[in-house]
């Protein structure tokens, strides 16, 4: 395939990757008849590398493969298919310094994030090893005499899986792991502009089921754009999808899903708020506030967009928030000691300036930063705004590093403004006070899927269910009882006696 052109570009051949790449990995081969497409580094904009996207006869013939695979791969005990994965997570391992650092290259973040990105996979697999053994029903007990009722898990068969391009490869291992344990094969579309990502972690995958010989299409996956993810959407040999982007495009998903009556699991948008209380420990918060609004350059889900501040604390907090902004590095995410990296795209970079303007056009007041920044690369300034909650702009999500800043005075009116957006992914209160922290993850508290106090809204970690509520989606990947959704549930009653009672006590003659 030849060298790269660019020096800092060679290490990927590390990870198999060349300058011209085939982008769709089918019944074991890497192939690919769609458009030739470059995959762009954030920081300069130049071309690291090309990759040659999926058709929709590719994607026809990954699927009838990756179907046939599921019949194989169910029947394998689940502690087996555990031992597949974390044989996977050892793989990943042995490559985690070259993955990082391919994320921070194509996806922008800072090489800790983009390591520690990988590492959540990684994690995720030994998680997924543990829960390949207590994949566990119920036993039930019967009102009928001699009767015995069983709940029975059983894989789903085929798992659609379609991520963006914040998290490249850690949201694709949330759903992978703990599908591939339960049973099912994975088909995998990446996000079309971190196609190296994908392309890189299927190869991974594909030599460890090729080494214990096993269908290579168990894990299947495309580089492509809008069509192949309609078409996993429509496609009925796929009961379940996890879609991780924009509320606008996962209602479309979640409508094309429903429509063939499949299964959903969504992940989408968030507006997510800090709330600081007039009892709060100040240094921690405001530490927290700056990783929470500054890191991945503002482009997580769980991003910190809006911090609440009790009218006591709120100038003096401002002041010192804006010190600690001063101080943020900005350059490439490959250097050491940057803390803010480009923007993904161009377009994400435009689309920063031009809400800045909509923001000053409803009465936003910029406190710090408020441009972009002339350079080859998508960078912007991190953003302080002063802002009325009730701006119609506050409700929206900017996908960059612009942090919303607003007053209060009572927890009601705090509670009311975390409340008041159509998103519910995550929320944080800073306090000390019992009767604060106990309120606001009760009922007449945060609405929120995650709900924190004194850490910030970012930074979740994988034991717990991951996902939140409203124009957020409702889904719950990872942790906790997540992995019912990657199967499906009998309810088995057993007679064992020689009589036929009915439930409810019903007579039949």
């Amino acid at each position: 395939m030849g060298g790269f052109a660019r020096k800092e570009y060679e290490f990927l051949s590390e990870l198999g990757l060349g300058p011209r790449n085939p982008g769709c990995f089918v019944n074991g081969a890497w192939s690919g008849s769609g458009p030739v497409v470059a995959s762009l580094n954030p920081t300069n904009n130049q071309v690291i590398a090309e990759v040659i996207e999926a058709s929709i006869d590719d994607y026809e013939e990954g699927l009838r493969a990756c179907a046939d695979a599921a019949k194989i791969w169910m029947q394998i005990p689940a502690p087996k298919r555990g031992e597949i994965v974390r044989q996977i997570g050892e793989a990943l391992r042995t490559k985690l310094q070259y993955l990082g650092r391919l994320v921070s290259l194509e996806m922008g973040k800072i090489l800790p994030e983009g390591i520690g990105e990988v590492q959540e996979i990684i994690d995720m697999c030994d998680y997924a090893v543990g829960l390949s053994r207590q994949l566990n029903g119920s036993i039930i007990p019967s009102e009928r005499p001699n009767h015995m009722m069983l709940e029975v898990w059983n894989p789903l068969g085929v798992v659609g899986v379609i991520t963006a391009f914040n998290f490249p490869c850690a949201v694709l291992g949330w759903n992978a792991c703990i599908a591939l344990v339960c049973g099912n094969c994975v088909v995998w579309k990446g996000a079309p502009t971190t196609p190296l990502i994908t392309i890189a972690m299927t190869e991974i995958v594909a030599q460890v089921l090729e080494k214990n010989n096993l269908p290579a299409a168990i894990f299947t996956s495309f580089c492509g754009g809008a069509e192949i993810g309609e078409a996993i959407a429509r496609d009925t040999r796929i009961p379940l999808v996890s879609f991780t982007g924009s509320s606008k495009v996962g209602l479309l998903v979640q409508q094309n899903v429903h429509k063939r009556y499949g299964k959903c699991l969504l992940e989408l948008s968030g507006n997510n708020a800090i709330i600081v209380m007039d009892d709060a420990d100040i240094q921690l918060a405001v530490r927290s506030v700056l990783f929470a609004a500054v890191g991945t350059a503002g482009q997580r889900c769980t991003t910190c967009r809006r911090l609440l501040l009790h009218e006591s604390v709120y100038q003096t907090f401002v002041e010192q928030l804006i010190e600690v902004y001063k101080q943020v590095k900005i350059g490439d995410p490959l250097e050491k000691g940057t803390l803010l990296g480009p923007l993904h795209t161009p377009t994400s970079k435009e689309n920063f300036v031009k809400g800045i303007e909509v923001i000053k056009s409803q009465g936003g007041k910029i406190l710090f930063g408020g441009s972009g920044i002339d350079s080859e690369g998508n960078f912007v300034q991190p953003t302080i705004v002063e802002i009325a909650p009730s701006a119609q702009v506050v409700k929206e999500e900017l996908f960059g590093p612009v942090l919303y800043v607003m007053k209060f005075q009572t927890l009601n009116e705090a509670i009311e403004i975390n409340n008041s957006v159509p998103q519910g992914l995550s929320s944080s209160i800073f306090t000390r006070k019992p009767e604060i922290i106990f309120k606001w993850i009760g009922p007449h508290g945060s609405d929120c899927g995650i709900v924190n106090i004194n850490i910030p809204t970012n930074g979740a970690e994988i034991g717990g269910a991951f996902g939140g509520e409203k124009a957020t989606g409702g889904g719950r990947e990872a942790g906790s009882d997540s992995w019912k959704q990657y199967m499906r549930r009998a309810t088995c009653t057993i007679n064992y006696g020689s009589e036929l009672p009915l439930a409810q006590g019903i007579n039949f003659g």
